[in-house]
């Protein structure tokens, strides 16, 4: 498939995905805070989002602020991370992001690839989600849905799991302005129809312009 014809099929992903879910929100119940997210976001490695949203009911209400996690006794923080999995990586880095934060950015989470990367535990998936949703950067946050289901559309092999490379093969098809909500839109639609296993794929409103449907014609 040639680039041009890549890029007409992402755009017409985007646009059904969008005509499907209109209302493109983070699964990460963060409340509008940069912090909360950038916490969240670490946590959500290898856990669901719906358990990292009630891990951190308690989480915010012991730490409510970068400050406070900053100062928080790691053990305590261990000890309601642990449902996530991973808890004592995760708390060194949470607790540890949080001091940087306030050390070499002032308290405010940076908005820049560069300087989210030096915070311990951030990674490019984490650090698109920032930029996307809090400062409205062209983003695109590759995640398992992302990277099966677009795999499966044929933007790229199926057989490719690099989500670096993914990533700029992505931002390459995708409309700058769209790549952050068009993810939110993946993980909705990977949860609900095209899933890992068993995909809905009688009912999936791409199925007609999807890599597999078009191999079964």
């Amino acid at each position: 498939m040639k680039k041009s014809e890549k890029k007409e099929l992402a755009h017409l992903a985007v646009k059904r995905l969008k005509e499907l879910y209109p209302q493109a929100e983070c699964a990460l119940e963060y409340g509008g805070d940069p912090w909360k997210l950038l916490v969240m976001g670490r946590l959500s490695a290898q856990c669901t989002d719906a358990r990292v949203n009630i891990v951190c009911r308690e989480l915010f209400e012991k730490f409510p602020s970068a400050f406070d996690m900053a100062e928080g006794d790691i053990s305590e923080i261990e000890r309601i991370v642990k449902p996530c999995g991973l808890f004592r990586m995760k708390a060194d880095n949470i607790k540890e992001a949080s001091k940087m934060l306030i050390s070499d950015f002032g308290g405010r989470v940076p908005d820049t690839m560069e300087d989210l990367l030096k915070l311990p535990g951030v990674g490019r998936k984490i650090a698109n989600l920032l930029l996307g949703d809090i400062y409205g950067k062209p983003s695109i946050v590759c995640d398992t849905h992302c990277i099966r289901i677009c795999g499966r559309l044929g933007l790229y092999p199926e057989s490719l799991k690099d989500p670096i490379k993914i990533e700029r093969i992505l931002k390459e098809l995708i409309p700058p302005d769209e790549g952050s909500d068009f993810c939110h839109r993946i993980v909705i639609f990977g949860r609900e129809i095209c899933s890992a296993r068993a995909p809905k794929c009688h009912s999936c409103p791409l199925y007609d312009i999807c890599g597999r449907g078009k191999s079964k014609k």
